[in-house]
């Protein structure tokens, strides 16, 4: 399998605790070929200067800002200055936890380019081949 197939994910907090370390591993990885992900993005104690800082290809919102998207205008606010800042870096933006597909419109209205969650599709076994 070719390495621009792979997708890496690093989770936000486990990027906060080294942003050195983990920024040349990211680098290594991007010259090899491979994308590099942000999971969870606001879960923890995040800083937008991550999305600056870590030589990223997707932002993953956490699933706590989708959730409540139609009920907490603040959750709106987040998404879509996550999605406008992510855009301007030319990162993809993908919404977690989508449960409904009204849930994706909004997450797409706001500027998220994909949306993954049980409301949409559910995971399904897939054959591995060598």
């Amino acid at each position: 399998m070719p390495q621009q197939q792979f997708c890496f994910e690093i989770i936000e907090t486990v990027a906060v605790r080294n942003l050195v370390k983990v920024a040349s591993i990211v680098e290594r990885l991007r010259r090899a070929g491979c994308s590099i992900a942000l999971d969870d993005f606001g879960a923890g104690m995040s800083s937008f200067g991550y999305l600056k800082n870590l030589p990223l290809d997707l932002i993953k919102i956490d699933r706590s800002f989708i959730a409540d998207l139609d009920s907490d205008p603040t959750s709106h606010t987040i998404i879509s200055a996550i999605a406008k800042i992510g855009h301007q870096r030319g990162l993809k933006v993908v919404a977690e936890g989508v449960s409904s597909q009204h849930l994706c419109n909004t997450a797409r209205s706001l500027g998220v380019d994909y949306a993954l969650g049980f409301g949409l599709h559910r995971p399904e076994r897939l054959k591995f081949q060598r």
